[in-house]
């Protein structure tokens, strides 16, 4: 049928994550295996250039460690801010009923836009999982992940999508006007979100006069963060300065190592999916058009992301803000399909559900058909020209020499 065979195994890999979710490590190292084999032994593959690159290819290990480094430290992160106190304070300060978990998924969009979305996602889940008495229905789950990556795609320090777009050249205000599309989807889906979870498990206020607040461990918090930020801007490796961050910061407070095992299998299940997508032989998109943006929404979910960003950025033509939209919201429409949602399953082990997630999270996808047209409605298409041409060599004004 002239369907590579790569992208059979690859598929098959990711219905079996849909169908074996408690399985999914297993899952995905098993076809990383199969696609691996078939690469060395059939296509004249070098793992070895794959990752550490060559003078074609820039190789995927910074990426593949800067997630690893991302996903664990935030786990820990998340620790901290959780035994801080401040996530049973905060009902005092959340309003009653419904609109409680609404406000909770505004605020986790609002972090995401200055911080990374992982780290948005498991401070959104953490709360929820305090206010909420450790019952959190599975459609407000996917409302806080696609909080988190809608929250983030106007924003080059919100998303890994948009730094990779910020650090090829992409201007950071060509990605903003990802914001229009981000509030129609917003609003839609926390309304619903928090519909269901008030039926689910409402919101509990308790006296918050007898919590203690270590201000230490926030300090921490806001370390990690800055570190994330820092490194981000000027080293492109925000993993490193969360890691800087942590290890500083275990000076003050223990580092809590014992929740590094389930973090690692995580970070090792997106990891794994993240080197078969990469080895796709996939060597054109479509042409540039919203229509191809749209499509790469859905394909997000269950195509990371990050190869999807970098063939978009090699091929140009984009009017990059709606793309930042589609790849930066689309992977919330199954749990897997960003590195937040993968996070965030870490602490909600029954998100590994994709028939759970789709039918609880109806309105994460609603929003983004939602959002998505909103912003095409009120921007339209404007595709920016290859950003690459500046790399290329001049050609000389005065010769029509044929070479």
């Amino acid at each position: 049928m002239g369907i590579p065979l790569e992208f059979i195994l690859f598929g098959a890999t990711l219905l079996c994550v849909a169908i074996f979710h408690d399985h999914t490590l297993k899952v995905a190292l098993t076809g990383l295996t199969a696609i691996l084999i078939y690469k060395l032994a059939f296509t004249g593959f070098s793992l070895p250039e794959h990752i550490f690159g060559n003078e074609h290819h820039e190789g995927e290990w910074s990426i593949l460690l800067n997630l690893f480094g991302l996903l664990t430290g935030f786990a820990i992160l998340a620790d901290h801010f959780e035994k801080s106190g401040m996530p049973e304070k905060l009902p005092h300060y959340l309003p009653n009923d419904w609109k409680g978990g609404f406000v909770l998924l505004l605020m986790t969009a609002i972090l995401s836009s200055f911080l990374d979305n992982i780290a948005a996602a498991m401070i959104g889940g953490s709360v929820a999982l305090v206010v909420f008495k450790n019952k959190v229905h599975i459609g407000y789950i996917a409302a806080i992940v696609a909080a988190s990556n809608a929250g983030g795609a106007g924003s080059v320090v919100g998303d890994t999508t948009t730094t990779m777009m910020w650090i090829d050249g992409v201007n950071a205000v060509d990605v903003t006007h990802a914001y229009i599309a981000s509030v129609a989807a917003i609003l839609f889906l926390a309304y619903f979100a928090s519909k269901q979870q008030q039926a689910y498990q409402p919101i509990r206020k308790e006296n918050p006069h007898h919590i203690h607040i270590d201000k230490t461990k926030l300090l921490l918090v806001l370390l990690i963060l800055i570190g994330a930020i820092l490194t981000n801007i000027y080293l492109d490796f925000p993993a490193a300065g969360v890691w800087m961050a942590i290890l500083l910061g275990a000076l003050a407070r223990p580092v809590p190592w014992k929740i590094l095992p389930d973090a690692i299998k995580g970070s090792l299940f997106l990891l794994s999916l993240v080197l078969c997508a990469s080895m796709m032989p996939v060597d054109q998109l479509p042409e540039a058009s919203w229509q191809t943006a749209f499509s790469l929404g859905f394909i997000s979910s269950v195509f990371d992301n990050i190869p999807l960003t970098k063939l978009a950025l090699e091929q140009g033509g984009y009017d990059w803000g709606v793309l930042a939209f589609a790849v930066g919201y689309g992977g919330s429409m199954i749990w897997f399909g960003s590195s937040a949602g993968v996070a965030i399953s870490n602490i909600f082990p029954e998100a590994k559900s994709v028939g759970n997630w789709i039918r609880g999270g109806w309105h994460v996808i609603a929003a983004y058909i939602i959002g998505f047209f909103v912003m095409l409605a009120v921007t339209g298409w404007n595709p920016h020209p290859p950003h690459k041409a500046k790399h290329l060599p001049a050609v000389p004004a005065v010769s029509d020499t044929p070479h």
